[in-house]
């Protein structure tokens, strides 16, 4: 017997759907923008990687003022005459 996508949304030619591998299919319209999805992408990526991460906000923003800190040491002197 075979086993039917569940439809999670349908409208304008997006059809968003589960199947039975516990996959989420998502269908667009052929003429959606390339750059649009591009970034879609880019964010589902992004919350795909940082599902399981245990930061929070405060660690995330120590972390980032270091790198800026640090870069700025390597390469101030390409900047600063």
């Amino acid at each position: 017997m075979e086993t039917k996508n569940i439809i999670l949304f349908k409208k304008s030619g997006m059809i968003i759907e589960r199947n039975q591998n516990n996959e989420i299919l998502i269908r667009l319209n052929p003429n959606i923008n390339k750059y649009g999805l591009q970034k879609l992408l880019d964010y589902i990526k992004y919350l795909e990687a940082t599902s399981k991460c245990k930061a929070v906000q405060s660690d995330i923003d120590e972390l980032a003022d270091e790198v800026t800190s640090n870069w700025w040491k390597k390469n101030r002197k390409r900047f600063v005459k």
